[in-house]
């Protein structure tokens, strides 16, 4: 059921660094913890969050995101540091199994975290995203070298500037299927104002290539070892790789289903009032 809350802003301070997000729904329920893409932020689940008020539903900015802190300067956005950024959240709130929601990215980090800590994960939804970005071992040190040069660049190139909100909304719109009015919840909380105009409020390091990934086997391996209940909800006009991902991850699984609603990469914000049903129903079939 649909009902408009006030949402809250919520600080979590993990290993002395600040991972912001927004809560909405009753407090003495269950929480859901969202996880979004990359360079979304916890506003992509802002749609979502109304049509699940009878739980706790926490969205958290991942670090580098939204209105958390960035990562020190002689650190960088290892695909692995997500993960730990999520058992270290866990175990500083001293939270114990909880359902997860997770689009894009955020699914594949949501995967590999129920794969090595499932004693954390009573279920787990997963959005237009399944199993974990691979490349072939024969690519491994052509990898590296262009992971570790795209740092040397990302670290002196300035952020682009936009004179008005409505231009980096568009901005957003241009590279992506977001809709503008989702694109705007988004980049609201992304930006920021300086004197020269509206930059991204982002780290620019997000942006740079990963020096290595895991191997298919490896991919494989971990989501077999996922033992909670796992549900795909992906849109029509989504990513095609998770087409490709359903035959190759899907199986693996040890509990699976999937669901195809109309729409794109977001469709989670396209069809709220859908994809809040699913994931109620997966809960309390959980339970």
């Amino acid at each position: 059921m649909f009902r408009a809350n006030v949402m809250k802003p919520v600080t979590y301070t993990v290993n002395g660094q600040q991972i912001c997000g927004i809560s909405n729904g009753n407090e003495q329920q269950p929480l859901l913890l969202c996880l979004h893409g990359w360079l979304d932020n916890a506003a992509s689940f802002q749609p979502l969050m109304p049509y699940l008020n009878d739980y706790h539903v926490v969205a958290i900015d991942w670090p580098g995101h939204g209105l958390s802190s960035h990562r020190g300067p002689d650190a960088h956005y290892h695909f692995l540091d997500w993960v730990y950024d999520l058992i270290a959240l866990f175990r500083a709130q001293q939270w114990q199994a909880i359902d997860i929601i997770a689009h894009s990215m955020g699914a594949m980090v949501a995967s590999a975290f129920a794969a090595a800590f499932p004693e954390h994960v009573r279920s787990l939804t997963l959005i237009d995203a399944i199993g974990i970005l691979t490349s072939d071992t024969a690519e491994t040190t052509v990898q590296l070298r262009k992971g570790l040069l795209s740092r040397l660049t990302r670290h002196v190139k300035p952020k682009s500037t936009h004179m008005t909100i409505e231009s980096a909304v568009a901005a957003r719109v241009s590279v992506s299927d977001l809709k503008t009015e989702h694109a705007a919840l988004i980049v609201k909380r992304g930006i920021e104002q300086t004197e020269k105009g509206f930059i991204w409020r982002s780290d620019s390091r997000l942006r740079a290539t990963s020096p290595y990934r895991f191997t298919l086997a490896q991919a494989k391996q971990l989501v077999a070892d996922v033992t909670a209940p796992v549900q795909l909800i992906y849109g029509d006009k989504g990513m095609e790789m998770v087409t490709t991902g359903l035959a190759c991850f899907g199986p693996l699984y040890q509990n699976f289903q999937q669901h195809k609603l109309l729409g794109g990469h977001h469709v989670h914000m396209e069809q709220p009032e859908q994809a809040a049903k699913l994931i109620t129903e997966l809960i309390k079939h959980k339970k």
